[in-house]
């Protein structure tokens, strides 16, 4: 099975008037989606976006009403994780564990990790459900980074946890461990460790060259800059990036900022 996390980030007309510049916009998108966190308080299922100040405080009487109609999306202790991130003008929506969709649950087909399918599991050894949350600053996004949002998360969320996915990270090669923290695709990677540098391509697409197939995974939207990462088999062969638009083209990986 495969892994379809959608990440979008939304640039309205408001953003030339925003502080938070697009660079930082890719890099918190980048650096939030597929992230896991274990859980300091109980999250409640919910179609409406759970409210969530920017200073780290949030109604929790509010949140218990929401439990209260769909029931717990994790408990205390549960582990979970960020699927999708919204950039808004004045707020950020975290979409938690695929969010809630009609059907079959979303764990039923996604595969996390570098095995066995597996996704966020609670303290009972069960899924844990989906669910929405929405970062409220109530003025334009200021400057900020991955690491600031975590902070503002830290009332209800731990990220510190070690996780299966870092300690498959910390058996990598120096350099490959470097790169996934850069949030960087080298040559010679594999498909796991490019969803962990980058996440889930955006598209992709296959073709046959002299015989040989490949498959390219897109990451990034015009206007703006698109990564293009080409596999031959299960490995890395090329990365281009270049600006949608701008005819600007680059033949190797821009610095992160």
């Amino acid at each position: 099975m495969r892994t379809w996390i959608s990440v979008l980030l939304l640039m309205s007309p408001a953003v030339a008037e925003d502080k938070l510049g697009f660079d930082d916009r890719v890099e918190i998108v980048r650096g939030l989606t597929s992230e896991y966190a274990t859980m300091k308080a109980p999250l409640p299922r919910s179609k409406k976006p759970l409210p969530f100040e920017s200073t780290g405080q949030y109604d929790a009487k509010v949140w218990e009403e929401a439990g209260k109609q769909l029931g717990p999306a994790a408990r205390t202790g549960d582990m979970i994780q960020i699927t999708r991130v919204t950039l808004d003008s004045d707020k950020i929506v975290l979409e938690i564990n695929g969010g809630i969709k009609s059907g079959r649950k979303w764990y039923d087909h996604v595969q996390v990790g570098m095995g066995n399918p597996s996704g966020p599991i609670g303290q009972s050894g069960t899924p844990t459900q989906g669910t929405y949350m929405v970062i409220l600053f109530h003025k334009p996004l200021p400057p900020m980074k991955t690491a600031d949002l975590k902070k503002m998360l830290a009332a209800i969320m731990d990220f510190e946890k070690r996780t299966a996915t870092e300690l498959y990270s910390e058996t990598l090669p120096p350099e490959i461990q470097a790169a996934i923290k850069e949030k960087r695709v080298l040559q010679g990677m594999d498909r796991e460790q490019v969803i962990l540098a980058l996440g889930r391509p955006v598209n992709k697409s296959r073709e046959t060259k002299d015989g040989v197939e490949l498959e390219d995974w897109v990451y990034g939207k015009p206007p703006g800059r698109i990564t293009f990462v080409t596999f031959e088999g299960n490995k890395v062969i090329k990365v281009k990036e270049s600006y949608a638009g701008l005819g600007v083209e680059a033949a190797a990986p821009l610095p992160v900022n």
